[in-house]
């Protein structure tokens, strides 16, 4: 039961002869999510193994051209491929426009339907439910509307003490009731309580993408306790008052929001191209929240399944 992270990109707005624009792989349970679609995002899919037609999703955080231009062409190719499922697109409002004008022209040969669903609350909000996930949106601070996303496993149905259904001689119909999370009264008054007689067999596992925003007091909150956080980390310290103008955050920014969120482990991107050397970034990020990654085109992070045994 997979749940993995693999950065397609980690650049900013302009072009870096190494580094690609914003796109991120989040694979669940074997189905694909795509976060953002920058620029070249199809030739990164093909060059770290993923099929362009098994994209489930798309997630689009916000309408500047680094988070959106490959989806074009990966639409595109999706056609030539012979996808015919659907393929929904969360976008904020204004993807609506682009996408009437990209079928209008060049959409002859896509015979699948693309569904976009608007991203309008700046509060979380579910906006998509699965048998094994379910992803929410918030609303993050950038110049134009921008939104984060968080992806939640589904906890699996609660497991029954063994020993607990003879001892006290459990009926189907209680070990049913107890192991869909509900408490049960017997007949003679005698409460058996869900904690009491299940558990839960493994921890559902979450990821959260937070890119491009400027820090804001709530962002914290919708956070927490996320397995692993993609924070936006454009700039170093030195320009925080450029991030500040910009909209943008720096290391240490996106590394006290970790801190605050008591996230488990951080990755941040997003880079500016003025940086080649991203090391003061990182260990300004690392002095702050010291379980800090750089992201980097190809880099696979696996959350692993925590089990818990009977006991």
């Amino acid at each position: 039961m997979d749940f993995s992270l693999t950065i397609m990109g980690t650049a900013s707005a302009r072009p870096v002869a190494d580094k690609y624009p914003s796109a991120h792989v989040l694979k669940i349970h074997g189905r694909l999510f795509l976060i953002d679609c920058g620029e070249g995002t199809q030739l990164q899919l093909s060059r770290y193994g993923f099929s362009h037609v098994k994209i489930d999703r798309i997630f689009i955080s916000h309408l500047h051209g680094d988070h959106l231009f490959g989806i074009f062409g990966l639409v595109s190719t999706m056609a030539l491929m012979g996808r015919t499922a659907p393929l929904y697109i969360y976008a904020p409002v204004g993807f609506a426009e682009v996408l009437a004008f990209f079928m209008e022209h060049f959409g002859e040969g896509v015979i699948f339907d693309i569904i976009h669903v608007p991203l309008t609350s700046v509060v979380p909000l579910v906006i998509y439910e699965g048998r094994s996930v379910e992803v929410s949106t918030f609303g993050l601070n950038h110049r134009i509307d921008a939104f984060g996303f968080l992806f939640r496993e589904k906890e699996p149905a609660r497991n029954i003490h063994k020993w607990k259904i003879e001892v006290d001689n459990l009926t189907l119909t209680e070990i049913g009731a107890l192991k869909r999370g509900e408490d049960v009264v017997r007949a003679n008054g005698e409460l058996l309580k869900v904690e009491d007689y299940t558990y839960i067999p493994y921890k559902g596992r979450s990821f959260a993408y937070c890119s491009d925003t400027a820090p804001f007091p709530k962002l914290a909150s919708y956070l927490r306790g996320v397995d692993l956080l993609y924070h936006e980390a454009t700039f170093a310290e030195d320009l925080h008052d450029m991030a500040r103008t910009t909209f943008h955050s720096t290391g240490a920014q996106a590394a006290s929001v970790a801190l605050e969120a008591g996230v488990g482990r951080l990755v941040i991107g997003h880079f500016s191209s003025r940086y080649r050397d991203l090391n003061t970034i990182l260990e300004e990020a690392r002095a702050i929240f010291p379980v800090t990654e750089i992201a980097r085109e190809g880099m696979k992070f696996d959350i692993p399944l925590i089990r818990f045994s009977e006991e």
